[in-house]
């Protein structure tokens, strides 16, 4: 209860507080390429249940179906915003919507896509058991994940084999860990990664 109500409280306020970037931001995606602002994708939430994630924008309309995984920064699928939206994460921050809502906590295991989650085996599907999060110990150990699999020869069986796995057991300790303190620390330390 005492995390909903801090969730409930914090989107709120990042929400009124950030309004303006999130206008500034939604006319440049408009100027650099055709396509809403925002883009939904299904991810698995809680309890192994689907809901839409919200991100703002930064690929040219339907390049979801040339892929799930983006490639190194430079994806040709990116737009020249979309790069910077991606660079400093502002590309995430639609997703306090989705935490007021209650889809999502500030922090908590990183949502995946089904085609991922149907290949957990029994002890990975134990993330389902806790609300997914903007940000987490994976979230913070990968915020170069793109450039990680920009070197594999196969990015998704890198992905599959190293990166999934390895993100999972990083997710599994948060679990372990969750508190009011961890999360705090965690957003702490997420902010200060995303500044150096």
């Amino acid at each position: 209860m005492l995390k909903r109500s801090f969730d409930i409280i914090s989107s709120f306020i990042g929400l009124l507080v950030l309004l303006p970037f999130f206008l500034i931001i939604s006319i440049l995606i408009i100027l650099d390429s055709r396509g809403g602002i925002f883009y939904r994708q299904v991810r698995v939430g809680k309890n192994n249940i689907d809901f839409k994630l919200f991100k703002f924008r930064t690929m040219a309309s339907g390049s979801d179906k040339k892929g799930l995984l983006t490639v190194g920064g430079r994806d040709s699928r990116i737009t020249k915003i979309g790069y910077y939206l991606r660079k400093y994460k502002l590309d995430e921050l639609p997703q306090l919507l989705n935490v007021f809502f209650g889809d999502m906590s500030l922090v908590g295991p990183r949502p995946e896509v089904r085609k991922y989650v149907d290949m957990y085996n029994t002890e990975q599907k134990k993330v389902l058991n806790v609300k997914p999060g903007i940000t987490d110990y994976a979230s913070i150990e990968y915020s170069n994940e793109n450039e990680l699999l920009a070197t594999s020869s196969d990015p998704e069986k890198t992905y599959i084999e190293e990166v999934m796995p390895a993100k999972l057991w990083l997710n599994q300790k948060y679990i372990s860990e969750q508190g009011l303190l961890t999360d705090i620390r965690i957003i702490f330390r997420t902010i200060a990664k995303i500044v150096s």
